[in-house]
């Protein structure tokens, strides 16, 4: 496992749309761990191939029970119930904005073992998902947000 280089914006690869995984092997399962190590590395909640500089639809999350694998993910179903959230991004450091998102998705995704899955996300996992997979269609939370501030302007409001 290693800790891989997080691409920020700027880097053409977070604009790109990232191609489908077609065969999950060594090479996908490397990055996965390289990945999770990387997320960890960097306390981030997210992560996406393409942050990582791999144009590969594979997310990675923790949204508090441990990091969840993502191959492939397709969300679907947002909920009518939409909610200002702020986010920030490992790509887009020392920032936060206000992005509005749905506050309920269903993603249908594949694990590492190529088993199909379903689940309904809420909350803080929704907010990520459609984050994340926002990165595998070569947009940032920046073209989104109603509002951007610098993290070190909100710290001195504190």
């Amino acid at each position: 496992m290693a800790v891989r280089k997080i691409m920020l914006a700027g880097e053409p690869v977070l604009k790109q749309v990232a191609e489908p995984v077609q065969k999950i092997n060594r090479e996908i399962t490397t990055l996965l761990k390289d990945m999770r190590e990387t997320m960890q590395e960097a306390n981030g909640v997210g992560l996406a191939a393409p942050q990582v500089g791999v144009s590969l639809r594979v997310i990675l999350i923790d949204a508090g029970e441990g990091p969840v694998e993502y191959i492939n993910p397709v969300l679907s179903n947002f909920s009518e119930e939409k909610e200002d959230m702020t986010e920030g991004c490992l790509s887009i450091p020392g920032y936060v904005g206000i992005v509005e998102r749905s506050t309920g998705v269903t993603v249908t995704y594949k694990d590492r073992r190529g088993k199909e899955r379903l689940l309904r996300a809420k909350g803080l996992l929704a907010q990520a998902l459609q984050h994340e997979v926002d990165h595998l269609d070569g947009v940032l939370y920046i073209e989104k947000a109603k509002s951007l501030y610098r993290e070190s302007d909100l710290e001195e409001q504190d």
